[in-house]
């Protein structure tokens, strides 16, 4: 297959594409996900090994998914037809691009809900609603807004119009130049949010939380979840990171940038951990919360700190910039395709993304309320496109892009696509996306299913 570029352009700079890729794979899973599960599974010890999970899974299988998007140079379903037909592989290959791009709608749809509560609570923590008030009255906010199906439906058009407007204004002029200004946006107000976490005096309670390990506190559930979340987090098997290297220059280093995304991600979790955790211990809250911990316990928190108003606002939109570059990365490879194959106008193909998405989500929103009586094989609809994406779409897509590239392209396009000079180096990574990866992917899978 002769070098091609693709049609929708390429980054224009090096880290441009380093804060694309980091902004699909920094969201809710590492602000709200992540501090959660550790709380749930003891801190240091499921920290330590899910370190150990990224490094050993998610950056080698990212940057087979990364290699593959820069080969094909177009969306992940044309790029797989592509390398499959390339390998005189059978088509059957090409449904891993569309495994990707239906996943990644279905994931936009119920995504656009949970992101919907963010920016609500922007509005409640800058409006001042939570100053002075108990915190039942606080924690039943969130009861509330579930509860309410106008309210979630308006949230998640609003979520949805915004991914919609940046995705239709195409590469440079769209997904550049919003990744260039919600990501220094996220990380500045982490750093600022850390920094005053630092003056508390709970922030040592937070880091021995999070960095004391204790294996005694792990358990095989706690494993499982770090397993899985170390290949959620990074954004593997939805199309997206497949999509974003398509416009990736052939003159970047793809190992190096890839290491780069995988640590800044690492981060950005560990980052928010802390924060998250100092407010937890400094107001005497329980640090297992669960699910509940960002929208419930937090802001019990914030309302009773100094200048709480401004550090809670300041932290929702932290939460919304991190859901809006993930959800622009989601939309993007359903996008590409219909410009691609259809002819069609991006403008006119971000839309009707965009209102398939919000159809989608507005079942999801409703299941929460008013239609939690509908049942797909005994879940909600929220519940089942959630399971359905995660322990199923996501890891089957993992697994087959790793079986792809190690097993199925040819060796010496792999070799040099990859572009690991350091030859143990890429005999390390080809053995962990060859046996390792594949196995680590479908134990979450397997798990999963059982549950």
């Amino acid at each position: 297959m002769s070098e091609q570029q693709s049609i929708h352009g390429i980054w224009t700079k090096r880290w441009t594409f380093v804060l694309a890729a980091t902004g699909s794979a920094v969201g809710l899973g590492n602000i709200w996900k992540f501090p959660y599960m550790a709380g749930e599974n003891g801190g240091g010890a499921f920290v330590l090994i899910y370190l150990c999970f990224i490094a050993a899974i998610g950056i080698p299988v990212m940057l087979a998914e990364i290699l593959l998007g820069r080969r094909g140079r177009a969306s992940p379903i044309n790029s797989m037809h592509k390398l499959a037909d390339e390998a005189q592989a059978t088509p059957f290959w090409g449904g891993i691009g569309w495994l990707g791009a239906v996943a990644g709608m279905l994931i936009l749809s119920f995504y656009s809900v949970v992101a919907g509560w963010a920016v609500s609570y922007v509005y409640l923590m800058a409006s001042g609603t939570f100053t002075g008030q108990e915190a039942e009255v606080i924690s039943g906010e969130f009861g509330n807004l579930v509860s309410d199906p106008a309210k979630l439906v308006d949230w998640h058009t609003v979520f949805i119009a915004m991914t919609v407007v940046v995705v239709a204004n195409g590469i440079h002029k769209g997904l550049e130049m919003a990744v260039q200004l919600l990501m220094p946006l996220l990380f500045i107000m982490l750093l600022l949010l850390l920094g005053y976490s630092m003056t508390q005096e709970a922030f040592t309670d937070s880091l021995r939380f999070l960095f004391k390990v204790d294996f005694g506190k792990l358990t095989e559930e706690a494993v499982l979840s770090a397993l899985g979340h170390s290949f959620f987090t990074l954004s593997l098997g939805m199309g997206a990171i497949m999509a974003y290297g398509a416009y990736m220059s052939r003159q970047q280093s793809l190992a190096a940038t890839v290491v780069t995304v995988g640590v800044l991600d690492t981060l950005v979790a560990i980052v928010a951990g802390m924060v998250i955790f100092t407010i937890v211990f400094a107001n005497g809250l329980e640090p297992g919360a669960g699910p509940s911990l960002m929208f419930q316990t937090l802001p019990i928190a914030f309302s009773q700190m100094p200048g709480g108003v401004v550090l809670g606002t300041m932290f929702f939109v932290l939460v919304v910039a991190a859901a809006w570059s993930s959800a622009i990365s989601l939309a993007e490879p359903a996008v590409a395709w219909a410009v691609e194959t259809l002819g069609m106008n991006r403008g006119v193909a971000a839309l009707i993304v965009g209102v398939v998405a919000w159809v989608l989500g507005v079942a999801c929103a409703l299941s929460l309320n008013i239609w939690s009586d509908v049942k797909i094989f005994d879940e909600t609809i929220f519940d089942f496109l959630d399971k359905l994406t995660t322990n199923i779409m996501l890891p089957l897509g993992g697994l087959l892009i790793c079986i792809f590239v190690a097993w199925v392209m040819d060796r010496a396009i792999v070799r040099k696509e990859v572009d690991i000079d350091h030859p143990t180096i890429y005999k390390i990574w080809f053995f962990l996306v060859r046996f390792v990866s594949p196995v680590g992917v479908a134990v979450v899978m397997l798990n999963k299913l059982m549950e």
